[in-house]
């Protein structure tokens, strides 16, 4: 019983091991690594209160607050979505997420231009949410350095002008679209960022 008890811990275990890799599993015990995450935690879940704000905002100056009701719309629009594969499940590897939430955060940093366009009466919010996702997107870009982690470079479409949208109310879904992104992407960023945490 016990070489069974065992085998099936060392099978639960191999992969965990494999999703952290080399060096992170090292650094579980890192005291800058783990302040470096408790703070950056805090600093996602500040960003996300503020993306919730705009999303109040949107449905209550325009009425759009249900993803379900707008699905059709977006396949006719050209909204930037992050990917974040190397943060879901059993395809998690550290290094990649952190590549992966630092360009996403870029990505989200500029699409905010579109927001800032349809609501300038909330100039400061956005702009505030631009800072705050660079200041991430730093934050993460210099701690991987100081840790010597990989930088894994994923390609990305070339940042070229804010998205054309063909009417008013296009703008006022796709900001719909580029808030709700960015949430999902924020809600996975912390997740990720948790679970290194708790190791």
């Amino acid at each position: 019983m016990c070489a069974v008890t065992r085998v099936l811990a060392l099978l639960l275990w191999a992969p965990w091991q494999t999703l952290l890799g080399a060096p992170l599993a090292e650094l579980s015990g890192d005291q800058r690594f783990h302040i470096f995450l408790s703070n950056n935690l805090e600093f996602t879940r500040k960003i996300k209160r503020d993306v919730t704000a705009l999303q109040h905002l949107v449905c209550d100056t325009f009425q759009l607050c249900k993803e379900e009701e707008l699905l059709l719309l977006r396949q006719d629009l050209s909204i930037a979505q992050a990917p974040m594969e190397r943060c879901h499940g059993r395809s998690f590897q550290a290094e990649a997420c952190f590549s992966q939430i630092r360009e996403g955060l870029r990505t989200y940093q500029s699409s905010l231009d579109a927001v800032l366009e349809l609501l300038p009466g909330h100039a400061a919010l956005v702009e505030s949410l631009q800072l705050d996702a660079a200041n991430l997107s730093s934050n993460i870009q210099h701690q991987m350095e100081d840790l010597g982690l990989a930088t894994v470079m994923y390609p990305t479409e070339a940042r070229g002008p804010l998205p054309a949208f063909s009417s008013h109310f296009h703008h006022q879904v796709g900001t719909f679209f580029i808030l709700a992104d960015f949430q999902r992407f924020l809600e996975t960023a912390y997740r990720a960022l948790r679970h290194l945490a708790h190791l």
